[in-house]
């Protein structure tokens, strides 16, 4: 009994697409490259994106009962995306660049692109990286900053291998004399 579960789960993972980095090699063998046919394909993330908004107000020294109070409020929204995050493809921008989305709303999308002077042709997450903000992007009409591992990110696609084989097999006995 235990061979037929083992057989069944070894049939399941045959039957189970492989995520690979999506590569314009990739765009090119499976003919993506129009808008109608890239909107047919599931996208995901490779690592965790991270978007915070910092908004701080109110720095006042005052004194209160004989003590010295400094008083900070400070605003922090993030948007996480995390790994393997389902997505699609929304747009292409002017510099070739793809917009991904996540969730429905205006403008609520990430800029995918190949990286200048790189070999592997994959869509890395594009920002305006600064070195002591991070990365800035508009997400949803607001600027955000993107932490530093989110810059590591590329889009990632599932790919299954279909191979159909038909055999027939017929044993021979031979012949006596």
């Amino acid at each position: 009994m235990k061979f037929v579960y083992f057989i069944a789960f070894i049939a399941f993972l045959a039957s189970c697409g492989v995520k690979v980095p999506f590569t314009d090699d990739l765009k090119k063998e499976y003919e993506l490259n129009n808008a109608e046919n890239m909107k047919k394909v599931q996208f995901y993330t490779s690592t965790t994106i991270i978007l915070e908004q910092n908004e701080t107000k109110g720095a006042k020294p005052k004194t209160e009962e004989g003590t010295l109070v400094t008083s900070k409020n400070k605003i922090q929204n993030r948007l996480i995306i995390p790994v393997n995050t389902k997505c699609i493809f929304d747009s292409y921008d002017s510099n070739g660049n793809v917009n991904i989305r996540f969730e429905l709303g205006q403008g609520k999308t990430i800029k995918f692109g190949v990286r200048e002077n790189q070999v592997t042709g994959r869509y890395y997450f594009v920002a305006d990286w600064s070195y002591d903000k991070g990365g800035e992007v508009l997400y949803g009409g607001e600027k955000f900053y993107a932490t530093s591992n989110s810059g590591n990110a590329f889009l990632l696609v599932v790919i299954k291998k279909l191979q159909k084989t038909r055999r027939k097999d017929r044993v021979v006995k031979g012949l006596k004399v």
